[in-house]
This record gives C-alpha cells, structure tokens and sequence, in this order.
C-alpha cells in the first residue's frame, strides 16, 4: 500500500445525464458545491484535512441535490472560493503526496473530481494513481445478497453501531470513509490483495471522451449508464 491514502468526497448540484459523455459536453455533467479530502498516513495518522466550497459562478443547484447536502445558492455566493483555486489545491496535493485515493462510490467523485479537473484547466491526477472504493469492499457485511452495497451511513452503522455524523456534508463524508476503511482494514475485510484485485471503477468510460473510451458496443454502455442512475438516485434519496 502506499505511504499516504488521501480520501476524498464531494457534494454536486446534482447528477450526470450521461456517464458515457466526455466533460467537455456541455450541459452533462453537474458541478462540484463542495469539495473535501483528507490525508493519512498508511498507519492511521492524520496528515492534513481541506474542505471548500466552490463559488456557483457558472451553475445553479438542482432542487433534489440541495435537499440532500443542505447547500444553498446563497450560502455558495457567501463562503465560496473559486474553482480554479481549490482544484488547484487538489492537485498539489495528490501530486505532492502520490496517495492511494479512497472514496465511497468511487464512480461518482472519480468523475466529478475529474470535471472539476478539465473545467479549471488543469491535468487529472487521479488517472496515474491507485483508487480503492470502500463502498464496493461491503460485500462481506451484506446481510442479504440482494443489498447490493451499503451506503456510507450503513456502513458506519454496521461497523460503530452509531450514527454517521453530519452525513452528506463532504468533509464529514470524507472522514467517515477514512474511519470506515481503517476499521475494514483492522477486520481483515479490506487487505492489500482486496484492494489489488478491486482496481480503478468499473463500467465507466475515459475521461477524455470517445476517442479514449473503451472498445465495447453501444447497447453495453447503455446499461451500465441506466444502472449507475439509478444506484445515484437512490444514493441521493434515500
């Protein structure tokens, strides 16, 4: 495992149309309202923890995502910083400390950090660094098989029978994945042969549009998009 794991979480004004689209097609992809992370080192310790709000200067909120996260365009005007600045911020520090990069749905914050990525003119340096998913290692704390995955608060739950703090606030988020995956690590349920076997997400295309998509028919990436909307939407709702 590498030396720094830097979990990451990000609240949007709302959700993609098309995951097949590349992130400059305009109008698909919703933006990033709040953007956290925080840095461990592989032992557990602390490094360092960001939280930013990103100015709505180019999008508005989708009703739904703001009944969710509780963000407010008024309040984005108020605290928000520009978009250019706290990716930049990102990027230094993915660079700088080369991590094992940690989400829960991984799906979601690996595109939508890397929209964050292309709208402020900067590389993505998520596509040269390892990724693990703590919501797709729940597969062994399902109480049924037809669950699918746990949500972040499910997980919480199950592992610290107590609730998740604050959930759906980024940076709240961002530390209960952190503590999620240390104690999946302490169990045994996450090892470094999970994390090898699992990879970068799956059923997703390139960031970088069609020419870099991979080679597979139509009719298969319409029913991964129709599946990834529908487990967002019930990510977001329930």
């Amino acid at each position: 495992m590498k030396d720094y794991l830097l979990f990451v979480d990000t609240e949007t004004s709302g959700i993609p149309r098309d995951w097949n689209q590349p992130y400059a097609s305009r109008g698909n992809w919703p933006h990033i309202a709040q953007l956290a992370w925080v840095v461990y080192t592989r032992e557990g310790a602390e490094v360092k923890a960001e939280n930013h709000y990103i100015q709505p200067s180019d999008y508005d909120l989708d009703p739904a995502a703001g009944s969710v996260h509780g963000l407010t365009v008024a309040f984005l005007r108020e605290n928000g910083e520009s978009r250019h600045a706290v990716m930049q911020c990102l990027h230094r520090d993915l660079t700088h400390y080369q991590p094992l990069v940690v989400a829960h749905f991984m799906q979601l914050d690996f595109h939508m950090v890397g929209v964050g990525f292309h709208r402020a003119g900067l590389t993505n340096p998520l596509l040269g660094l390892p990724l693990f998913c703590t919501m797709r290692a729940t597969g062994p704390l399902l109480r049924h098989s037809a669950q699918g995955f746990l949500r972040l608060p499910e997980l919480y739950q199950r592992l610290f029978k107590e609730p998740q703090p604050r959930a759906h606030d980024a940076l709240a988020d961002a530390y209960a994945a952190a503590r999620c995956f240390f104690e999946m690590q302490r169990q045994g349920i996450i090892t470094d042969e999970t994390m090898r076997q699992q990879g970068p997400p799956v059923g997703l295309p390139q960031p970088l549009g069609p020419a870099r998509r991979l080679q597979i028919g139509v009719a298969p990436w319409l029913l991964v998009s129709a599946v990834l909307l529908v487990l967002l939407a019930f990510w977001l709702l329930a």
